[in-house]
Parts: structure tokens; C-alpha cells; sequence
């Protein structure tokens, strides 16, 4: 399974993060599939973060799933985590032989 995660970098007490796609059982600094942007808490409001929205997009549609964090990450930019996801369950949506 892909997952979108963070990978920590920058020195002590100034913490600087890559996002990318990983497989899931990938140590949190270990290899990447392919990276999708970076994250700087530090750094000013505006220049804060650069992302790869196309192919984060592409990774969510192919069933990458993102951690909390990242969800949040990416709720704040405009895009829906849950890309390429039915909302509901097959035995809650109603079909047209399902009376109502």
C-alpha cells in the first residue's frame, strides 16, 4: 500500500519536511516512490509549502492514502483526500430496486 507521508529533514529545533509517496511499511525516513513537494513550518505564511497538485491528485485516485497530518496539509490547500473514494459504503447507497 502507498501512503502520502512526511519525511523529517533540516538540523535540531529547525525542522523542515519533504512530502512524498511511500510504501507504507518504509521507515517515516526512508526511501521515497516519488516526492510530491516540501513543507517549512518556519518559514513565512506565504512561502510555507510547494506541492506537486497533479500528481498528488494521481496518487490519491490510485488509492494512496495520506496520514493525518498531510490530510490536513492538503484540506488547507483545496484538495479532497478523498480523490478517487466512493463517501459511502456499498450497502448504504440506494439503487433503483430499493424502496424508499
Amino acid at each position: 500500500m502507498v501512503v502520502l507521508r512526511f519525511k523529517r529533514m533540516g538540523r535540531a529545533h529547525s525542522p523542515f519536511y519533504r512530502l512524498g509517496a511511500m510504501d507504507k511499511r518504509s521507515p517515516r525516513d526512508g526511501q521515497v516512490i516519488e516526492p510530491l513537494g516540501w513543507f517549512d513550518p518556519g518559514a513565512p505564511e506565504g512561502k510555507q509549502f510547494e506541492l506537486k497538485t497533479e500528481r498528488i491528485v494521481y496518487w490519491l485516485g490510485v488509492g494512496a492514502q495520506p496520514s493525518q497530518t498531510v490530510a490536513d496539509l492538503l484540506k488547507k490547500v483545496g484538495i479532497a483526500s478523498t480523490v478517487g473514494k466512493n463517501k459511502k459504503p456499498m450497502s448504504k447507497r440506494i439503487t433503483s430496486k430499493t424502496t424508499i
